[in-house]
């Protein structure tokens, strides 16, 4: 039976109807409803990002009729939920969807673009969510006079030149899995390992297009290559949204959704690879690399959940913490960055963990169990009480990676344990159980690593990092910051004698305000909480939080730690306390390579083309 005429398909027609709105119109063909009572739904969150969004609350004037004209009453069974009598004939439902969430997990409508994850706009029709689906994009007067183009990896039946008109999936678990982006984007093609891809950028920015598109193919092929040919897809498609300071990414099926500030892109008569440059890079790497581990590689749990209560397990250390381990480490085998910038990135990742008094209060396969509440839904006490399964994920992949190497003579790496899950899990759509992959660490390796995941996955242990790079020649060191956005690395600026022990912000209105208070440090001894705007220190005018920086490097360490008095407001109230400083933390992680010899972890990492 052909795509274009199968006679049970749930039809979806969306229509980009009121750009001022912001709502999209849609509408669900149902050819054969189930008899007697037929029950439709929407997701209540989005694969990939693990929070409770109640999606349905964007849904607006939701009614039914049948092929006769006929009016249906739909029952509100719960938020989501609705369900119709039926004897079995055509039922069409529509409704509108008001989309102004931009980011990479809603819909997004309005004069410049539109974007929407199937999520968020079509609902499942319950008992038939295994039947073929096929999607109408309709290109309205206002599309076609402002020149939008559409960019969707789902497979096409009938579309114009534009990417308007039908696509099909196989299910509507593939029908929520491929985002749509309309648009007059910047568009770039290009091919890796023989592969068609696609960069579709929209907003407002300036972009050195064929240097950004070299580094995607680097990127790419060797990721592909890593995992073996042929790649799991048939092409490829990145959704770029461009906007002044946004950040974030979320995997699909065959592509990605992005944000990027548009400083993070490269511009034309760019010489070095700027650090936000470098970041969307690795953004990009990290996405791509979903395409094995988690879009196929994936918890069982996952692929049984119908998307509408939460889905609980301790793996996310390895879906997340591992991809982010290889997401920086790719650009150096691909050669986009040398061995010394790759341990600047990776000193930087590291001290985002060590700041965290967080982590010896909970561990990471707890951080990944309750991702829906603490993790997805941090508040001012976050850095005190968690951990990130992405950033303490990563160190244990980390770790984990060299532990096999050192023990194993380097004849065993976490490459080998990619592969074997890729080889008789991702590539046959075989969901892992929870503690499978610990157990398949050591079948692979050979090692008894129990003890391992004890201390460091589901204890709150610090890895042993200083013996660890000690093997490889690198000296591992924790040091003072240099300053209060020092991001950890090597540093040559005088390191600060003293710490407030709290993350600021300037305000509008020239105070500075307390977003953090860490635990037993300077500000929570004084009181201080977050929220509270400080707005003298010792009777002078606070006015920047570059000022309190400027302070604080004028104290000597060798001096007696000062008393601030200090004066702010906790919300309309005036507040006075002190404020007794104290020596800095050395919580900012150094990786610093030692000597004439080589590491071998680092040398076997280098593409044969050399870093640029």
């Amino acid at each position: 039976m052909s795509h274009t005429n199968h006679p049970s398909a749930i039809e979806y027609t969306i229509t980009p109807a009121d750009p001022n709105g912001h709502q999209f119109e849609v509408s669900v063909t149902i050819q054969k409803p189930t008899q007697p009572v037929q029950t439709v739904s929407l997701p209540n969150w989005i694969p990939g990002s693990y929070l409770i969004r109640d999606f349905s609350k964007h849904l607006i004037g939701l009614k039914g009729k049948t092929a006769h004209g006929e009016s249906v009453d739909l029952v509100a069974v719960d938020t989501s939920t609705w369900q119709f009598d039926s004897d079995g004939e055509p039922v069409t439902l529509s409704y509108r969807v008001y989309a102004w969430d931009l980011s990479v997990r809603g819909a997004h409508f309005d004069q410049t673009h539109a974007f929407f994850n199937g999520t968020s706009v079509f609902l499942a029709v319950d008992g038939q969510r295994d039947q073929l689906c096929r999607m109408k994009v309709v290109a309205t007067d206002f599309c076609l006079a402002n020149g939008w183009k559409v960019a969707c990896g789902m497979p096409s039946v009938e579309i114009d030149e534009f990417g308007f008109g039908i696509y099909y999936a196989d299910d509507y678990s593939s029908l929520i899995d491929y985002p749509v982006e309309m648009g007059d984007f910047v568009d770039i093609h290009f091919e890796a390992c023989g592969i068609p891809h696609r960069m579709v950028l929209t907003g407002v920015f300036e972009c050195d297009e064929e240097r950004l598109k070299k580094d995607l193919i680097k990127i790419c092929e060797t990721e592909i290559r890593m995992f073996g040919e042929p790649a799991p897809m048939e092409n490829y498609l990145f959704q770029v949204m461009v906007t002044g300071s946004d950040y974030g990414g979320l995997e699909h099926r065959n592509s990605t959704a992005l944000m990027c500030s548009r400083d993070d892109l490269p511009y034309p008569g760019m010489k070095e690879a700027t650090e936000g440059y470098l970041q969307f890079l690795e953004l990009c790497s990290h996405e791509y690399f979903h395409l094995w581990n988690v879009k196929r590689i994936q918890p069982k749990v996952y692929q049984l959940s119908d998307l509408k209560e939460p889905a609980f397990t301790n793996q996310l250390w390895w879906f997340e913490g591992v991809t982010s381990y290889y997401d920086a480490l790719i650009l150096l085998r691909a050669g986009i960055i040398d061995q010394k910038k790759y341990l600047q990135l990776l000193a930087e990742q590291m001290t985002r963990v060590y700041r965290m008094p967080g982590r010896f209060e909970q561990s990471v396969a707890e951080s990944s169990w309750l991702t829906w509440t603490k993790f997805y839904q941090q508040d001012e006490n976050a850095p005190n009480a968690i951990i990130s399964y992405y950033t303490k994920g990563s160190l244990i992949a980390l770790g984990l990676d060299l532990w096999i190497r050192q023990r194993t003579r380097n004849e065993k790496s976490l490459d080998d344990v990619l592969l074997h899950l890729w080889e008789f899990y991702g590539s046959t759509g075989t969901g892992l159980e929870e503690y499978q992959i610990e157990a398949i660490c050591s079948q692979v390796t050979g090692l008894e690593l129990d003890e391992f995941f004890k201390r460091y996955l589901y204890g709150t242990e610090d890895l042993p990092f200083n013996e660890l790079f000690k093997a490889e020649n690198i000296e591992f060191s924790l040091r003072s910051a240099a300053g209060l956005a020092d991001k950890g690395g090597e540093e040559s600026a005088p390191l600060m004698a003293t710490h407030l022990g709290a993350n600021l912000v300037d305000t509008e209105h020239q105070t500075v305000k307390i977003t953090h208070v860490w635990n037993g440090q300077a500000a929570y001894d004084a009181g201080l909480a977050a929220g509270d705007e400080i707005v003298s220190l010792n009777r002078l005018k606070t006015t920047s939080s570059a000022s309190i920086e400027k302070r604080l490097k004028r104290l000597d360490s060798d001096l007696e730690m000062p008393v601030w008095e200090c004066h702010y407001f906790r919300r309309d109230e005036l507040r006075q306390t002190e404020i007794k400083l104290a020596a800095a933390p050395e919580d900012r992680v150094q990786l610093i390579m030692q000597g004439d010899v080589e590491s071998k972890w680092l040398s076997m990492q280098v593409s044969l083309e050399g870093a640029i």
